[in-house]
């Protein structure tokens, strides 16, 4: 219990940092036997939403709301998705699967599951076949270092073609390593700390951060991170692509 109403968490015009100290549980329609924590979404100015869902055993979640994509990332449990009568894929932790907008798959939780969610309207593009499903595994994708950077390695989740509109990437950084600059761009993020612990600075603001946090970064909110500690750092991360700036 806090007696103090002391908390990391920060919420500002360009960025937040969510700490687990003060998510709160809720429910979502279509998630059926599964707490929800909703962690980022147009209420507070973002272009997308991420939840974490805690999916108890045989939970069943349905397909997302029409004309909205998803990513869903396994962080712990097992869960299977079902596409059309019988098609099955089993997903465990660091599994992870991209449902287009229109998918009809639905999951059911073959043990307690925690998951992290990514949701997006799509948005078409002239001349551009819609995205396909993909289904992966982190521990197939290789890490490449980030402009050169060893000690950073950046493993990107889903595939760099034009009719997708969103990346979903993993990225860690060996104890001291860093963002090699100072970035301000036009995507946006949202980011979980999947491992370790370091400092990321958000505008003109450093926080403490740790396995656990969720980061809301706007378009052109100045960013930064140094991984800090003994062990690896590493978080999870959306940003949108491939796509006129205010389309959608």
């Amino acid at each position: 219990m806090n007696l103090h109403g002391c908390t990391r968490s920060r919420f500002t015009n360009n960025h937040a940092l969510i700490a687990p100290d003060s998510f709160v549980r809720s429910t979502l329609p279509g998630w059926d036997t599964t707490e929800v924590i909703i962690l980022i979404s147009v209420e507070m100015g973002a272009r997308f939403t991420q939840y974490l869902a805690m999916m108890e055993p045989q939970g069943v979640a349905g397909p997302a709301p029409p004309g909205m994509e998803r990513v869903i990332y396994v962080i712990d449990g097992e869960v299977t998705l079902t596409l059309g009568r019988d098609t099955e894929h089993r997903l465990t932790p660091g599994g992870y699967v991209f449902l287009p907008a229109g998918d009809d798959g639905r999951l059911q939780a073959a043990t307690a599951a925690r998951l992290n969610v990514f949701e997006k309207r799509y948005v078409a593009r002239s001349g551009v076949s819609a995205p396909r499903l993909v289904f992966g595994r982190e521990q197939d994708v290789e890490g490449q270092p980030f402009l050169g950077d060893p000690d950073a390695r950046l493993q990107s989740l889903l595939p760099q073609e034009p009719s997708f509109d969103l990346a979903v990437n993993l990225f860690t950084y060996s104890p001291g390593a860093t963002l090699p600059m100072v970035e301000v761009h036009v995507m946006e993020h949202g980011l979980l700390m999947l491992a370790g612990q370091g400092v990321y600075r958000l505008a003109d603001s450093w926080y403490p951060v740790q396995a656990g946090d969720v980061i809301w970064m706007a378009s052109y909110c100045p960013q930064w991170f140094v991984a800090m500690g003994k062990k690896p750092a590493r978080y999870l991360y959306y940003k949108d692509v491939n796509r006129i700036p205010g389309e959608g």
